[in-house]
């Protein structure tokens, strides 16, 4: 008898996608979290993630995740979500209503590294309103989590960038189509994360994704042809991998077969048993490339070529800023959004802008650093967008630590993390900015924090990269009155970059107290901006200057830098 983990338990006793009808029950009854939790047992809460949904730490509310395909939205679409989260995801009154984040008010979203959208404080009862103003413009929340096919990545920029070699679009909306409700790959050992791109830059990130389709051509009888080579295995969290190149060519009609297929194989093979090693980086790694990829092939129904050239040539982190469309006279314009958060009422505001200033192709699209952009506006209809309302608070020219700061949700809502994240990398990016002057030829400095060791924001890819956690200080080193000697702080890292000259960051120091933080930085840009070679770019300079050094110039701060240990420990 095969062992299985507990999730795998809960899998079996209900097929995850039932849930969703059992959503409507709950909500037509007004179930509580007790009474949903006696009618269906405690494995009904990882179920749920097949509907979208997380139970908050907050009892009776839930964190709703929508899927975007590519990140790709109509007007349309980006309206209703917004519409939806100012008037359903609002904190309630007993949690401070208006006043319970004093930043972003009550109603607000988050926009992912993975290009989908979160919303807080939905209540079982309006979920199904919810789905209902979804069903109308397209959109759903339908394995936006659990052990499937998540969200499906993609350029924010595709069909209208010079950087393209082909326009992949229409490819992540088929692959996403096919997952999408399928009960067959509904139930895989883990998470499956895919991104597609014709892109040359590789803003999609496919080297850490399990499966990463990135654009290549090849001869086929004596005429070249577009598709995809594939890139398996990447990951980040504990034990990250870059992906592993295949010796494969993948023809765009082929590329939902191939994909298949990659599923077929870690749906069989994959572990089911130890759950921190279920993720499809582990199998790759067990069996290695060659073996993975010739039992791929031996499930693919279609014959795929050997690999041919490959047209990636580096790694756009981000699409801030006003930018020439290939279309002769429009421009796409990328907003900077810090950590991803902003009003419903806002984001709603820039759907209803793009309609009034774009084209009828006008879009909203969601970037990979929780930024978002608009598309087809007329070059001459370009300072008016940027004067709406909405646009004052994310203005397409930010500072460089604004610019590259990435927050995941935080200890706010999430049962894992242990340190608040969103509001601290909001205010910290904007002080950084204005005490660290960067070199002008920088535009962006990649500030990546997680509130745990999960990397949702993913920081081993990040110039400076945090996961949090609790540090107990020495007494003189408190930072309050009280003498309270237990601090958030955070693990620190540097040195980490996607592309060419890809490399997880060091984690150069340990449980630096959170107020020490910014001292710290001053400090090493000091040293940068002292040492840097011509064009050196920081994280290269924090790979070339040794960790020994770093942490010397880090404790030259006046903060306890190293002042304390990981609390427990």
């Amino acid at each position: 008898m095969v062992r299985v983990n507990t999730v795998e338990q809960h899998k079996q006793e209900k097929h995850p996608l039932d849930v969703i009808e059992d959503v409507y029950e709950y909500a037509e009854e007004g179930l509580t979290f007790e009474e949903i939790e006696d009618r269906a047992g405690g494995g009904e809460w990882e179920r749920l993630k097949w509907a979208g949904m997380y139970a908050q730490k907050q009892e009776g509310y839930f964190m709703i995740r929508t899927k975007v395909p590519g990140g790709k939205l109509t007007p349309e679409q980006a309206e209703v979500i917004g519409e939806v989260t100012d008037d359903l995801a609002v904190a309630p009154e007993e949690y401070g209503g208006e006043e319970q984040n004093e930043l972003w008010g009550d109603a607000y979203l988050d926009i992912t590294t993975r290009q989908d959208i979160q919303k807080h404080w939905i209540r079982v009862e309006d979920v199904p309103e919810m789905w209902d103003r979804y069903d109308e413009v397209g959109l759903t929340t339908v394995q936006g989590c659990g052990d499937s096919a998540r969200n499906v990545l993609g350029c924010p920029a595709a069909g209208i960038s010079d950087h393209e070699c082909f326009n992949a679009q229409p490819v992540v909306d088929a692959v996403s189509d096919y997952f999408t409700g399928n009960r067959e790959y509904a139930n895989l050992p883990r998470k499956f994360k895919l991104t597609i791109t014709g892109c040359a830059h590789d803003c999609a990130q496919s080297q850490i994704n399990d499966v990463g389709l990135v654009p290549a051509k090849k001869e086929l009888e004596g005429e070249y042809y577009y598709g995809f080579h594939a890139r398996v295995g990447g990951g980040l969290s504990d034990g990250p991998r870059m992906a592993s190149e295949l010796d494969v060519f993948i023809p765009p009609e082929d590329a939902v077969e191939f994909v298949r297929a990659v599923a077929q194989t870690f749906k069989e093979l994959g572990d089911r048993n130890n759950r921190g090693v279920c993720r499809m980086r582990y199998l790759v790694e067990q069996m290695g490339p060659e073996k993975f990829e010739e039992a791929v092939r031996d499930r693919c129904t279609v014959d795929l070529p050997t690999g041919g050239e490959n047209l990636t040539v580096g790694y756009q982190g981000d699409h801030v800023g006003v930018h020439d469309q290939k279309q002769d006279g429009l421009k796409y314009v990328g907003f900077n959004v810090i950590a991803g958060r902003m009003g419903g009422d806002e984001f709603a505001q820039a759907a209803r802008a793009a309609k009034k200033y774009g084209t009828e192709d006008a879009s909203v699209r969601l970037a990979t650093d929780q930024n978002f952009l608009i598309s087809h506006i007329p070059e001459e209809n370009v300072d008016d967008l940027l004067a709406e309302p909405f646009a004052r608070e994310y203005q397409p020219d930010p500072g460089p630590f604004s610019r590259g700061a990435v927050g995941c949700t935080g200890n706010e809502f999430c049962n894992y993390a242990i340190i608040e994240t969103k509001k601290r990398t909001k205010r910290w990016a904007r002080e950084l900015d204005d005490r660290i002057d960067v070199p002008d030829d920088i535009e962006a400095i990649r500030m990546h924090m997680s509130g745990c060791s999960a990397s949702c924001a993913q920081p081993q890819i990040a110039d400076i990269g945090f996961r949090g956690e609790t540090v107990k200080l020495e007494d003189e080193n408190s930072p309050n009155d009280e003498g309270d000697n237990i601090v958030e702080g955070m693990d620190f890292g540097l040195g980490g970059s996607l592309g060419a000259d890809n490399e997880f960051l060091d984690w150069v120091e340990n449980a630096v107290p959170a107020h020490a933080v910014i001292p710290a930085l001053e400090q090493l840009f000091d040293a940068y901006a002292a040492d840097r070679r011509d064009g050196e770019a920081f994280y290269a300079w924090c790979r070339r200057v040794d960790n020994e050094r770093l942490r010397t110039i880090m404790q030259g701060a006046d903060a306890p830098v190293a002042g304390g240990v990981a609390h427990g420990d």
